[in-house]
């Protein structure tokens, strides 16, 4: 598993220097970390603790924003990523759960066949969830209705919007080309294996300080680049609280993007962990 991870992760980091000057620039590591930072954000704050879990309550402007930066990490249309999300908690690591790892038995071949199943294989012959049954409060939000219906215009933005600045900012169709690559399709294809490495590590190999009734692990190489989802653990022990990184030590930059909202107050009733609720789900005695 982190060879997995962390292999991909330094040829992608070592291509730079071959790279640079010819196929990369500064304006292309920024507008890629920009465009990174936007649509995972969308992704881990709107998607999944906002839309998928109440974690927060919010105004129509953030509501509206975080349903579009979501989209633009092009992994589906917000309705249909949230009744996905809420049926793997529904069914975790059971029959019905639309991406576990353990599916198929604990011998080698079955978790190899378990592990491409979590991280790709689901999506290329997946069921559809039904929407009706797993987000029907968002099936009656008319403003999220016609922003789902929009998903194509905003991965089309996603991946046109870098193309665009970068060709402007150069004024050339070569800086178009290298931004359209790097902040386009290397960064959303970089979002989706960080995304879909939840689904498949941290339901495989990690620590498992608090109690679930699945196998969700903290993996704390993830905990960065997935802007505090990989604290997965805590998280099916505790699905709706606003942070996942809820331990000493432990980054979670979703949860500072949460507290910076209710700090604005364009976020309230914050579902903010505390002793009490640390202490139901602690395998051993928490000590707070």
């Amino acid at each position: 598993m982190y060879a997995f991870l962390l292999i991909p992760m330094a040829a992608l980091i070592a291509s730079v220097p071959v790279l640079w000057g010819w196929g990369i620039g500064w304006l292309d590591i920024t507008l890629a970390v920009v465009f990174w930072v936007i649509s995972g954000l969308g992704v881990t704050v709107g998607f999944h603790r906002y839309f998928t879990h109440g974690s927060f309550k919010a105004n129509r402007g953030v509501r509206i924003a975080l349903a579009i930066a979501g989209m633009m990490a092009v992994q589906g249309p917000v309705i249909t990523w949230v009744a996905d999300h809420r049926r793997h908690h529904a069914f975790s690591d059971r029959e019905g759960d639309p991406h576990s790892p353990w599916l198929f038995g604990t011998s080698a071949f079955a978790l190899v066949k378990g592990f491409w199943h979590s991280h790709m294989g689901w999506m290329l012959k997946r069921e559809m969830t039904n929407e009706d049954r797993f987000a029907p409060d968002l099936r009656k939000d008319r403003t999220l209705v016609v922003l789902n219906k929009l998903f194509p215009l905003w991965t089309a933005l996603s991946f046109l919007l870098p193309a665009l600045l970068g060709g402007l900012i150069t004024w050339s169709w070569w800086g178009a080309a290298t931004a359209f690559f790097w902040a386009g399709l290397v960064r959303v294809s970089f979002l989706h294996h960080i995304t879909w490495s939840v689904n498949s590590i941290c339901h495989m190999i990690g620590e498992r300080p608090f109690k679930s009734r699945d196998k969700a692990a903290n993996f704390w190489p993830l905990a960065i680049l997935s802007f505090g989802e990989s604290w997965h653990n805590s998280h099916h022990a505790d699905p709706t609280c606003a942070r996942h990184g809820v331990l000493r030590g432990q980054l979670d930059i979703s949860a500072r993007v949460i507290w910076f909202l209710e700090k604005v107050g364009w976020a309230w009733k914050v579902r903010w962990p505390n002793e009490k609720r640390l202490a139901r789900i602690a395998v051993t005695e928490y000590k707070g």
